[in-house]
């Protein structure tokens, strides 16, 4: 998959959920409520429980949607995605043989940078985009200060801490998407609240212009 399947499903929704705790049992509701609000990207973090068979239950109840997998910290779990229909790698770091193997299977790979030295060395070894992470510590000041040295194409997506009332900074300071987590799942949340929030999120997210 290339950088532009990437870009059109982020112009359709700049919001990734991560569902860090979803269970297999689960994956099939709770990703139907997600695309009804109109996510496109869908992450299941490895240290779910039996992450690679919620992934293969969402790839195949979506499988026009981008479903993949984050916390990805070996090439074998690329491996296990990629069998499980998974379209995304996202990892908290970035391990450049991993990079390097995600886009070998035909696989998104979003690696985690906090510095520009790594989010340099993850584009040349052929990042799709460059994870901000955590969002706690590169505030939106800090996202306008990397974008004036990264290419102008670059993919830069904040995580962690990301909610809707935060999204507008970061758009300003040039982000191009974003990943939910505890702000749009916990796994001890209603199926309701889990449908409000989407909501609450991805109204807030078409309100962002550019």
């Amino acid at each position: 998959m290339s950088t532009e399947a990437l870009r059109a499903a982020l112009a359709k929704c700049p919001l990734i959920a991560i569902l860090r705790g979803i269970s297999p049992a689960e994956a099939p509701a709770i990703g139907e409520v997600l695309v009804e609000a109109g996510f496109i990207i869908l992450e299941v973090p490895l240290n779910s429980p039996r992450p690679f068979e919620s992934i293969a239950r969402l790839a195949k109840a979506h499988p026009i949607h981008m479903i993949g997998a984050g916390t990805v910290m070996t090439t074998a779990d690329v491996d296990r995605v990629a069998e499980a229909g998974g379209k995304l790698i996202v990892m908290p770091h970035a391990d450049l043989d991993i990079v390097r193997h995600a886009r070998a299977r035909n696989l998104i790979c979003l690696p985690g940078i906090a510095t520009p030295s790594e989010g340099f060395a993850a584009l040349k070894a052929g990042a799709h985009g460059l994870k901000l992470f955590p969002g706690e510590m590169l505030t939106p000041p800090v996202l306008k200060a990397m974008r004036a040295v990264f290419p102008k194409d670059t993919l830069m997506l904040p995580v962690g801490g990301v909610s809707d009332r935060t999204l507008p900074a970061y758009w300003e300071a040039g982000a191009d998407g974003f990943g939910i987590g505890s702000s749009l799942f916990k796994p001890d949340m209603s199926m309701a609240d889990i449908a409000k929030r989407a909501k609450i999120l991805t109204s807030a997210a078409r309100l962002l212009k550019r």
